[in-house]
């Protein structure tokens, strides 16, 4: 059977393009999640009651373009983690099951966890400078994105680029082994009880 190759591109295209939409809100998720912590200064400060003051305060006090604070390596994670992620879920199901009709949500559930691990350790480096930009670290504030991978590989080695890689991989298996096959089985629940078949509206629901 040939390798498939449009899961992995259009995966990794419509990863990119969400997180381009969602990114500002990633943003104040990461904010509300640093503020607070008395083990370094810069995040000692309760700045934001919520998601939506938070929103308001940064556009006010750092401008509307430091809501994408962080965007080139989360890009970079989502071509990357996206990709790998969508591609790998629907090439495992593949080498397990050739018809998609013949697919049970075990094995969906399977393949999703195997991709999730996968393409989060992989993508790990870039999830790391995301939310270390996303959190106006004083060291990231002003560099480039090479520049601060180079930065985090000099002063922590290795290990600083795949810090909370076990973690992340965890989440990642959770996340992808419940929405993948969830979109899967709604996708053909509507399939077999609507007019919509496997169409473009019908994705889009």
């Amino acid at each position: 059977m040939p390798q498939d190759w449009r899961p992995f591109v259009f995966g990794g295209i419509g990863s990119v393009a969400a997180e381009f939409g969602t990114f500002p809100i990633d943003l104040t998720k990461t904010r509300l999640q640093v503020q607070g912590q008395k083990s370094e200064a810069n995040f000692r400060e309760l700045k934001y009651r919520g998601m939506f003051h938070a929103l308001v305060r940064i556009s006010k006090e750092e401008g509307v373009k430091a809501l994408y604070s962080g965007i080139r390596p989360a890009v970079l994670r989502q071509a990357s983690y996206g990709t790998i992620k969508i591609g790998c879920y629907h090439t495992f199901k593949r080498l397990l099951v050739e018809r998609p009709e013949d697919e049970s949500l075990a094995i969906n559930v399977l393949c999703g966890i195997a991709a999730g691990i996968i393409s989060s350790s992989i993508a790990n480096p870039t999830d790391v400078l995301k939310v270390r930009m996303q959190a106006q670290s004083q060291r990231f504030a002003n560099a480039t994105m090479v520049t601060s991978f180079v930065n985090i590989y000099q002063q922590e080695g290795t290990r600083g680029l795949w810090r909370g890689v076990g973690p992340t991989a965890q989440r990642a298996a959770v996340v992808a082994g419940v929405e993948l096959p969830a979109y899967d089985w709604s996708k053909k629940l509507i399939i077999n009880y609507t007019q919509l078949g496997d169409s473009i509206s019908n994705h889009f629901m």
